[in-house]
């Protein structure tokens, strides 16, 4: 109880959790994306329901996570050499979560492309239940997990800061879930961009984890300029069908 009180009245602390909260809600922007393609492809009345389970179970993991927080850091820890280039278990968990991004953004993309040729596996039956759908929600999670509690614990010592930040990052996750959802649905073209995102983003945790260390500036800068020329894209089609419906 001191240490919080000592920490409600350190100056420093209030950055670090302001700063630790706008990490936690931009990366999970992210896994957003994700959750909102894949529940989009539940049926509708089970598809709220699987945002919120997934979204708590990813605070619950989180959570936990971070009660092991010094077992965490050691993932940082070399385990093997390949060719010169030591891997460590957070290396090996990055590239596979980016592998797994890259290969269900492919995969969803060929399925919008030619949709009447996505129900061929029983891989992509199984993975469209809701069952299937909460999986994968905690896998990713974990990989983003892994990889936001390791920043975070370099930005400041104190767990209680870092327990704060998830809980409020979840909870705008929570929130804009649904909505992100619906606009997604609503524009296909979204999808598309979405889908795009997915692969950028899984392709920077592959050359994270064979260490080649990408600025996330660059990825988020990028990620909103494509986002904005896509708004100006929806603002002309608007203007053009607001033009023909008062012909």
């Amino acid at each position: 109880m001191d240490n919080i009180l000592a920490l409600m009245n350190d100056p420093a602390a209030w950055v670090a959790l302001a700063t630790l909260v706008v990490m936690e809600v931009v990366l999970g922007i992210d896994n957003l994306i994700f959750i909102s393609i894949l529940t989009n492809k539940l049926p509708e009345h089970q598809r709220e329901r699987a945002r919120r389970i997934g979204i708590g179970l990813a605070l619950i993991m989180r959570l936990a996570l971070l009660a092991t927080v010094a077992w965490i850091v050691q993932l940082t820890e070399p385990v093997f050499t390949v060719m010169g280039n030591e891997f460590s278990w957070k290396d090996i968990i990055l590239i596979a979560g980016g592998l797994f991004l890259v290969w269900k953004a492919t995969k969803e993309i060929h399925h919008h492309v030619d949709p009447d040729d996505h129900e061929d596996t029983m891989v992509g039956a199984a993975t469209t239940t809701f069952a299937g759908t909460i999986a994968q929600i905690l896998v990713l999670d974990l990989v983003f997990s892994i990889d936001s509690i390791i920043t975070a614990v370099g930005m400041t010592p104190h767990v209680e800061i870092m327990v704060v930040a998830v809980v409020a990052a979840v909870t705008v996750m929570l929130v804009a879930a649904t909505p992100l959802a619906n606009f997604i649905e609503k524009n296909p073209t979204i999808v598309m961009l979405a889908l795009s995102f997915l692969l950028l983003i899984g392709t920077t945790l592959i050359a994270e984890g064979f260490g080649v260390h990408v600025p996330k500036g660059y990825i988020y800068a990028a990620m909103a300029f494509s986002a904005l020329v896509e708004a100006l894209n929806m603002w002309a089609r608007n203007s053009r069908q607001r033009k023909k419906g008062q012909e």
